[in-house]
């Protein structure tokens, strides 16, 4: 309860400052359009290689390749905009501005970086989706399954610190997992997700904005419907306007988890990185957090 509360406090905190600089929150949004838009594009040959090679072992073979090719889009396109949200934010942490222009700096920069990080992430979601599709029910199975969930899952969390490492520090990812890896066996990641439960307000708050855009469509898209009268055209209207009405509300939850973790890995890495630089100077290692960070341990 008490890793709730402090998600919650922190949440409070990483949006009294986008609320104070809307820029911050450009990127993620940015990101939300750019991502929906790629994946109704990515899907047409997907839908034509199924429909027209069938369930043949090269028409298995040409959706895995166009699969992956989408995820690997979806991957650059996540850490493009989230490498400009954390850009904004170590701005307006150190120096009271987030601003555009040196987030577009970034993604110039480290573009190179970027993608990789998105390969091997599209590695490690291809393998998992390899491992899933496995349904042979043994115990070798549900081994491999289990150790590509996990891995997966660690993966995450550190493509989550590794970003910020590129962005403030400009290292590529090879260096940024050995800073990682290092700060962590050092104990200067002094925090993590289960102390500051983040990801269970965000999905909290993710889950209930779900169930209301759902009831929503429903009652009104299905009211719509109810009351047409037979007539097919209303019938479309009332479902196109329920469908509309629940992604909305899907899509504001999206942006919300984004934001909110990526500035939570942000302040984690400073945090960090501050304390790292107390040490090496032979200062004090009480360093204080970045703000918002601060403000949810106080």
């Amino acid at each position: 309860m008490q890793s709730f509360s402090r998600g919650w406090n922190f949440l409070k905190q990483a949006w009294s400052m986008a609320f104070k600089d809307k820029d911050l929150l450009k990127p993620s949004l940015y990101a939300l359009i750019v991502g929906m838009v790629i994946s109704v594009i990515g899907i047409i040959p997907i839908i034509l290689a199924a429909v027209t090679l069938g369930d043949s072992q090269f028409g298995r073979i040409v959706m895995g390749v166009l699969g992956a090719i989408l995820m690997f889009v979806q991957f650059t396109v996540t850490y493009v905009f989230s490498a400009m949200t954390i850009r904004l934010i170590y701005g307006y942490l150190t120096t009271g501005d987030g601003r555009m222009d040196q987030a577009w700096d970034i993604v110039r920069r480290d573009f190179f970086d970027i993608l990789t990080l998105a390969a091997v992430s599209t590695i490690v979601g291809v393998l998992r989706n390899m491992a899933n599709s496995n349904r042979k029910n043994n115990v070798l199975g549900s081994i491999l399954r289990t150790a590509m969930r996990a891995v997966e899952a660690l993966w995450t969390e550190a493509a989550l610190l590794v970003l910020p490492a590129m962005v403030i520090d400009d290292l590529n990812l090879k260096d940024g997992l050995a800073r990682i890896v290092k700060i962590t066996k050092e104990n200067l990641l002094l925090i993590g997700i289960s102390f500051v439960g983040v990801r269970w307000v965000t999905g909290l708050i993710s889950f209930v904005f779900t169930i209301i855009g759902l009831l929503l469509a429903l009652a009104i898209g299905g009211g719509i419907a109810y009351v047409a009268g037979g007539s097919t055209a209303i019938v479309v209207i009332g479902i196109t306007i329920g469908a509309l009405i629940f992604f909305s509300f899907v899509m504001v939850a999206s942006l919300f988890s984004s934001y909110t973790s990526t500035a939570y890995h942000t302040c984690l890495y400073m945090w960090a990185r501050e304390v790292e630089v107390a040490q090496t100077e032979g200062r004090p290692v009480q360093v204080a957090a970045p703000a918002p960070l601060a403000a949810a341990l106080a």
